[in-house]
Order: structure tokens, then sequence, then C-alpha cells
């Protein structure tokens, strides 16, 4: 057999040659401007010239600090291509972490939307080794003045460049792409994509296990690009020839449902706050969603009850698991062919099974393996060709096993291969000796009519060592006691295992990657800034 590189560059030319005619879309908020794959090829030709003239000429990391738009998948394309390192910076991180991290990485050159220049701007000087800023679109560039960075206009850089570029044989097993994790204890941690590793990921997702993805689908990614690659949808729709819907700035739930409806996408991935939002507009006004024929939807646990909620409109949501380091999607939880409705259900809100060319354990005390016999509790260890196996700069030899990541996810693995986690590590709760799961509370509270979101964390208890804590958010209009939902609660889950303590807030607090931040509400509980009810 030929020995052909596996690399991103490949997945560009298919896409531009084979698939010309379909193309990106990006939303306005009052409609769409399109460009064909053909166009957005020769654009990123164009982008890699640009960036050789400003001295990218190596492995330098190019930063994005963009939204999701056909400029953020050209520099998808074109950076990793030309043989640099593309790095997508989280424009939700506090500033002290985006110095951090843009430091860390050595980023050369960033790519900036022009409405995200009040972000950067504070922060620009303090980027050390960044020596020159692309900004995309419209906005004063006055505040970036000063900083010692020299400015380029995005479409002045493509317009003086050639329309096509040489581009280099590469090594499939060089760095593509970089991401840093987030919810971490300590500095976020860099994670590193080969092409070989983004390749092989694109393809699995393009299977009928994961995401079956084709040129009859249309996706549209709300999750960030710059969150893990965007769960590595715009790699995988190039590949397959899938046209693709970018939402822009545009992620509240009543643009969201306007695009859905304008573009008729029928793929689209976000976590599970957006959908809830998604969900009650798209009810409380009618909205037709039903062009969508798979959501994946990950980052948290997804409730039964979002699920249930998206099938009354007409819509299969499918929780997917993964993490930054697992680029990111590892399982997906379809049923098995034929399961009965109450099989499919415990299929479906469990993580789903692993996809080929991964596998996956469960390891207990003492670095001993368990069985897969849906009982044994422990901690989920993964190994593959897209399975990180070190961080950039970084030893962390506490997170890698024999060869294997340790996930930091707690769970039980089933005779046939389905991962339910429990917990993470970090955030399950031992009272009096016994385990109690956060997420399996927080499920059964979200199912709750009046609930609109739900986190459990543990709290001291001095009889238990530690108790569960619920901090609940109400829909509004809802007057629903706490003495309410542990009667709810009671005939769902063990009685020592519901909570005593609840607190009622108006939003659980959220990282930058729209996960539930449980270390703000154990801080704002030791603080005494939370009005903490006693229901026994």
């Amino acid at each position: 057999m030929q020995d052909f590189p596996l690399t991103i560059t490949t997945i560009m030319r298919y896409g531009a040659q084979v698939f010309g005619d379909a193309g990106v879309s990006t939303w306005t908020g009052d409609g769409t401007r399109r460009r064909t794959y053909a166009e957005v090829g020769e654009r990123a030709a164009r982008l890699a010239g640009a960036l050789r003239g400003l001295g990218v000429d190596g492995d330098q990391r190019v930063a994005t600090f963009m939204w999701n738009n056909t400029e953020h998948l050209e520099a998808y394309l074109a950076v990793p291509s030309m043989g640099a390192v593309l790095h997508t910076l989280n424009l939700r991180l506090f500033p002290d972490q985006l110095v951090y991290i843009a430091n860390h990485a050595e980023d050369r050159v960033v790519i900036a939307d022009g409405s995200l220049i009040p972000l950067l701007a504070p922060v620009l000087a303090r980027l050390e080794t960044v020596r020159h800023v692309v900004v995309v679109g419209e906005g004063d560039t006055a505040p970036l003045e000063g900083a010692g960075k020299e400015l380029h206009g995005y479409e002045e850089l493509l317009a003086a460049a050639p329309a096509e570029f040489d581009w280099p044989e590469i090594d499939e097993r060089s760095a593509a792409a970089m991401c840093y994790t987030s919810g971490t204890t300590g500095n976020p941690k860099g994670v590193v994509y080969s092409h070989r590793s983004a390749y092989l990921h694109s393809m699995a997702t393009c299977t009928g296990n994961a995401m079956g993805l084709s040129a009859s689908d249309v996706v549209l990614p709300v999750v960030p690009m710059f969150h893990a690659n965007a769960w590595g949808l715009p790699y995988a729709a190039v590949m397959a020839g899938a046209p693709l819907v970018m939402p822009d700035r545009f992620l509240q739930a009543e643009p969201l449902v306007r695009l859905i409806e304008a573009e008729r996408p029928t793929i689209a991935g976000a976590v599970p706050t957006i959908w809830s939002d998604v969900l009650r507009y798209a009810k409380e006004h009618g909205s037709d969603l039903t062009s969508l024929r798979l959501v994946p939807c990950g980052g948290s646990a997804v409730p039964e009850s979002l699920m249930r909620g998206f099938e009354e409109i007409g819509v299969r949501i499918v929780q997917a698991w993964g993490m930054t380091e697992t680029s990111p999607v590892a399982s997906v939880a379809h049923p098995p062919p034929g399961a009965a409705d109450e099989d499919a259900w415990r299929a479906r809100v469990s993580q789903g099974r692993v996809l080929a060319g991964l596998e996956m354990r469960i390891v207990g005390d003492g670095d001993v393996v368990l069985p897969n016999d849906g009982e044994a509790v422990g901690e989920v260890e993964i190994r593959g060709p897209w399975i990180t196996g070190a961080y950039h700069l970084d030893e962390d030899p506490g997170k890698f096993h024999d060869g294997w990541l340790r996930t930091g996810d707690v769970g039980t693995l089933s005779p046939d291969g389905y991962l339910v986690l429990t917990d993470r590590a970090k955030d399950v709760i031992k009272s009096g000796g016994e385990w109690i799961s956060s997420v399996e509370l927080e499920n059964h509270l979200m199912a709750h009519p009046d609930v609109v979101e739900a986190a459990v964390v543990g709290v001291p208890d001095d009889r238990w060592q530690e108790r569960p804590l619920a901090s609940v958010v109400l829909r509004e209009g809802a007057e629903t006691t706490a003495a309410e939902l542990r009667e709810f609660l009671a005939g769902r889950v063990a009685k020592w295992q519901v909570p005593e303590r609840w607190t009622f807030i108006t939003e659980v607090p959220k990282t930058s990657v729209g996960k539930f931040d449980k270390k703000v509400l154990r801080r704002r509980y030791a603080d005494g800034d939370l009005e903490v009810r006693r229901a026994d």
C-alpha cells in the first residue's frame, strides 16, 4: 500500500475539489453570507501565503481569537496545512488565564475578530511572543495600538497574497492544532493534536456509530471553535462534503432558532445548557426544528428530561462523551439495534460505547482493572490514536498510566460496552463511607417541571463528613419548595442520598465552555454567600 500521509491538507483539498460547490454560511443576525468550499480553499491558500509573509515559516503557533465563522474555518485549514500550529484562544477566559496560555504556547500571530478587540486590547501588551495581530472584519483598532505589535487587516492581507500556495509535505505525526484544558486545578494544560489524530478523529465522527456525517447533511457547530476544535465538527464536515452553518456571535436561543429555521441544518452540536434554552424558546414560540436529524450533546451529562423534551418536538438528541484530551469525541450513546423503549433509554442516558479505534477500561484502587459488569465503579482510562499522551511543556505523570489516559471520570462499563459515569473524581460525594453521585441527583432534579438547572456539590457535615448541597434554578414564576423537591427525589433515589441543604439561585455558574462550575459553588458556600435552607 502507498504510504500516504493523513493530514488536514488532504481534508482541505478533498473538500475544495470534490465538494467545491458545497460551502459554509455565516449567520449575520438577519441572514447569511456564503462561500463555497472551493472559495474557502483558495482563501486558505491566500491566508497561508500572507502568514508566510509575516514570518510563519515553521511550526510556530498562530492563535485565533474568533467566533464560529467562515474566516475561522479558513484559519482551521490554512494554518495546519502550511506546517504551522493552530492555537484557538478561548475568548471567555479571565485575562490572566488568556495571557498565561498565549505565552505558554508561544503564539507568534493572533487572528482576531474585530468585535473582540475590547477583550484583546487590555492583554495584548502582555502577550510576550506575539508579533502580529490580524483583524478580521470591522472594529476600532485604536485600542490595539501602542502594544508593540504590528496590525494588519485580514482582507487586505489576503488580497495581496497569491491565490495558490505550495503546500508542503507534512509528517502526519507533526503538530496541527492545540487547545488548552479548562476546569483543571492550577494552570490550564496544552493538548496538541497531530494531523494524524485529527484525520482519524474526523473519520470516526463520520461513522454511523458516531454522527453518520455525509454530503447530505448540513452541520451547525454551536459549540465554540475554541473548545476542542468544536468537537471536530468543522474538519469532519469538510471531509464529508457537508455544508457548514456558522452561528458567529449569535448564540442565544432566539437567534439560534431563527438560524435553524432559515438554514435547515441536519446536525447541530452544543452543550446541554444551550439546548435547554433553545427547547424552552422553541416550545414557547412553536418553532420548527425538525430539520435536525441528530443533535450531539456533551460537555456535561445530558438530562433525560432534555432528551425527552426534544423528542416531543421531533428532534433526537444523542449524548456524546469526551474531553479536550480525547480530541474530544470518544463515545456516543446510540441504543442497541432493536432495543425496546426502556432498554433504549437506559442506553441513551449513558455516555455510550467507545468508538472504533479506541479502548476503554475501568480501574479501581491500586490500579486494578475492574470487570465490565455494569456494577464495578472505578476511574475511566482510555487510549487510542486521538488520545493525548502528554501535555505541552507540562509534566503531569499522574494523568498517564501505562500508556492509558486517566480521565478523572468515575463510572461503570457494562458487558456490552456502555459507559455510565457516576461523577467526576473530584465531584463525587462521600457521605458516611458511601458514595453519592452528584450527576444522578442533578439529572433527577432537572426532570422536575419547575427546575431549569440544578447543580449538586458535597459540603462538610459534622456527622457524615460530607453531604450534598443542591443549588436549584426554578423557572420564572415557579414557587416550588425544597420540601417538595425532596419528596420528588425520594421516589427516585435512596432516601439517605436526598439532600438536606438547598439553595435557590438565579443561575448556576458556568465555566468558559458552558459546564457547571462547581468549584465556584463550593467557594460561595464556604464564604457564606449562599442562602441555604434546611429541609430534613
